[in-house]
């Protein structure tokens, strides 16, 4: 094996793909990364078994050829390199990195040794808007449930239908949902639902562009997903991210989104941000407070027997009865830092029933949170 590539684009293929490995005891080889020099193209492969990761990058390859490298090591090496071009090469499992004024080798492993990371047939896929996905599965990764009790729970349940793409997120005290509308191309005759793991949807947010209108594709097969990015002003991938799917069937979430209320009030997102922060200094082990609906306002009130307590208040547009309701107030703002919109709807039905928190104008996103009962 022998190219040349500049440091920088060596640099950004390793941060995309050393994330994923670590100290595998019972696998030492998945410590490693796969470096293949192909005609044109460098690609540097990892895995933990669970989630694959592929690169391309460009390269001006001399002799094709591949070897396994420690990842980390790797990483730490290359990322002190100056910004110049590089030659890289293999002498038998030694791999060489020689620059202007370096030169250096690294023992690595047969390529024979690192597992083989699944492939997809490539005539049928979803075909969508990169950004628009990445911001959707950021404003839901977070509420996923960490508790292996209820493995189905624990990803990110994804939901294509005809136009719309639906990702929702619950850890059973909350629940959240983004509707994604997309003129996607959908290759499928049927309806696709499939739930990714919590660490498999942080490291797609990771590797999903931040640009608009760069599109992305979506394979299935029975029991994994692979999402592949593109090289800019090409049909060549960069990134290819498999993962293995969640089994089991994701609760029947609709059911928990309530459908009507006893109380509605409009408020100021930015105002109530600074009211609900301000009150959970105050909101103790629990991190409780109390929000109390009156005519045109509402008061925040929050109590620490080993701190002191907090009343506040605030305008708001008031429909139904007047209630009292407690939340722990990180769960309040989980909703309302993923809202864009300026005002934000908060529909109560009593202190023992779920509350819905939605943005006025915006029916793309819904929150709904459990009560903490008085």
């Amino acid at each position: 094996m022998n190219f040349t590539i500049l440091a920088k684009e060596l640099k950004k293929g390793l941060s995309f793909t050393e994330k994923i490995t670590g100290k595998n005891l019972t696998l030492p080889i998945l410590n490693n990364l796969l470096i293949e020099a192909l005609p044109n193209f460098l690609k540097i492969s990892s895995t933990d078994l669970e989630v694959g990761i592929e690169w391309w990058g460009h390269c001006k390859t001399e002799k094709e050829g591949s070897i396994a490298v420690p990842a980390k090591f790797i990483s730490q090496l290359v990322g002190v390199l100056p910004e110049e071009k590089i030659d890289i090469k293999t002498k038998g499992n030694t791999l060489l990195i020689e620059g202007k004024n370096i030169k250096t080798q690294i023992k690595g492993f047969s390529s024979e040794e690192f597992p083989i990371i699944p492939k997809f047939l490539k005539d049928i896929y979803i075909e969508m808007d990169g950004k628009k996905l990445k911001d959707g599965l950021i404003s839901v990764v977070d509420m996923v449930s960490t508790s292996q009790v209820k493995p189905e729970i624990s990803g990110v349940y994804f939901s294509f239908n005809k136009g719309s793409i639906k990702l929702v997120a619950t850890d059973s005290f909350r629940l959240t949902e983004k509707t994604i509308k997309d003129d996607f191309k959908n290759l499928f005759e049927k309806e696709i639902n499939f739930i990714l793991p919590q660490k498999t949807t942080r490291e797609l947010i990771n590797i999903l562009p931040e640009e608009d209108d760069k599109k992305i594709r979506i394979y299935f097969s029975e029991s994994q997903v692979m999402f592949e990015t593109f090289l800019p002003n090409s049909t060549h991938p960069e990134i290819n991210l498999v993962s293995r799917q969640i089994d089991g069937e994701y609760p029947s979430y609709e059911e928990i989104i309530p459908k009507t209320s006893k109380t509605k009030i409009i408020l100021n997102k930015d105002e109530f941000i600074k009211q609900i922060k301000m009150a959970g200094l105050f909101g103790g082990r629990t991190s409780e407070v109390l929000i109390k609906v009156g005519e045109n306002n509402i008061e925040i009130k929050s109590q620490d027997d080993e701190i002191g307590e907090s009343e506040l208040s605030m305008s708001a547009i008031t429909e139904g009865d007047e209630v009292k309701v407690s939340f722990n107030y990180r769960f309040i703002l989980d909703a309302l830092t993923n809202i864009k919109s300026s005002e934000i709807s908060f529909e109560m039905q009593g202190n023992d029933r779920p509350a819905l928190i939605k943005p006025v104008g915006d029916a793309s996103y819904l929150y709904v949170v459990m009560p903490i009962r008085i």
